[in-house]
């Protein structure tokens, strides 16, 4: 037996053995709660620590007034939605993107942003608008395409932004009093924003961070480190090889030139300060309406993904789980991505 398999054996027996003060430990990463799954992380802990999944899936936190505008944008004259897969189903107040595009409105979906200057430099009187989702890290990409979009000078493309950041809500999860003991630390975001940028708001809740990469042998080890370290403010790098202290520096440059952070609002958990980013008013002409949204209205009342998102319910706690919510009907956002917390649970079974 290796040195590292001894070290994870020796996890292993602790993290099962473990009899102590009760832990219920929170990963903000949907890449996260789709491996914990996929490696059985759950069945291999002591009863007495409990994973939950937060608001790690920038699709789930994404709010109906996105997907209203978004929907109101597809129907306008000479305009097209841009948008990955998921962001079609997800449900606004009144219906989906893809109800829309069936009746008439039009969405072009693709696998990259960059696939939306093709689109644009074929269409030149048609404007395109990007819907442009996701945390810390995919803001460097939105950065790059506009980089491109003024080096080529293409006027004919726009953003809808909701890109969202992850010490504030984690903050305001704690600050509202949040049942967690330690958090698993986003790896994907921390590769740009570094592990030092949760040093402060560790400090500050006197709650142990751990940066997970996405192998079970990750996530053990940023789960032994949580537990060991109860109650201390303290953030332990466990993805050195991808994540350096400080991140990187190329990325947050590029991202502080086109971008500037301000409140944002996130599904079912309301307006939370100095949590998304939004372009700069030397670029704001770029823009189709980002800081214009203010409601957050489910197009199913019962829905309760504020709730699972902010770790209060189990998504098996929500009266629309597994009945009028499933996978082919969602009724929010929680049950449409591969990383959403309902469609975790609900593949576990």
């Amino acid at each position: 037996m290796s040195d590292l398999d001894q070290t994870l054996a020796a996890v292993k027996a602790r993290l099962k053995a473990y009899d102590g003060p009760r832990m219920r430990i929170m990963e903000v990463c949907g890449s996260h709660t789709s491996a914990i799954v996929k490696n059985g992380i759950p069945g291999l802990l002591s009863p007495k620590i409990e994973l939950v999944a937060g608001p790690g899936c920038p699709v789930c936190v994404t709010p109906t007034d996105y997907i209203d505008r978004l929907i109101a944008l597809s129907k306008e004259k000479d305009t097209c939605v841009v948008t990955f897969g998921d962001l079609l189903r997800v449900p606004g107040s009144s219906g989906t993107l893809m109800q829309a595009k069936t009746a008439g409105g039009r969405a072009a979906m693709v696998y990259s942003p960059f696939d939306t200057l093709a689109l644009a430099k074929a269409e030149p009187e048609t404007t395109f608008v990007f819907a442009a989702v996701g945390f810390e890290t995919t803001a460097p990409v939105y950065a790059l395409l506009l980089d491109q979009i003024l080096k080529e000078q293409i006027p004919n493309i726009r953003f809808l932004t909701a890109v969202k950041t992850m010490p504030p809500v984690i903050d305001a999860l704690c600050a509202g009093g949040a049942d967690v003991q330690g958090f698993i630390a986003p790896g994907h975001v921390a590769v740009v924003i570094g592990a030092d940028a949760f040093k402060p708001l560790a400090e500050k809740v006197q709650l142990p961070f751990g940066v997970a990469g996405f192998t079970g042998r990750h996530l053990l080890a940023a789960i032994d480190g949580i537990v060991r370290a109860r109650g201390r403010g303290v953030v332990m790098n466990f993805y050195p090889e991808a994540v350096a202290q400080g991140g990187n520096a190329k990325a947050q440059a590029l991202v502080a030139k086109y971008f500037e952070p301000g409140d944002a609002l996130w599904r079912g958990m309301g307006v939370i300060p100095g949590s998304g980013y939004y372009l700069k008013a030397a670029y704001r002409r770029y823009d189709a309406g980002s800081r214009a949204l203010q409601h957050d209205r489910p197009m199913n009342a019962a829905c309760r993904c504020g709730e699972v998102l902010k770790g209060t319910i189990s998504p098996k706690d929500c009266p629309l789980f597994k009945t009028a919510c499933t996978p082919l009907h969602p009724q929010g956002a929680c049950m449409v991505s591969a990383e959403g917390n309902c469609l975790s649970v609900y593949n576990e079974n």
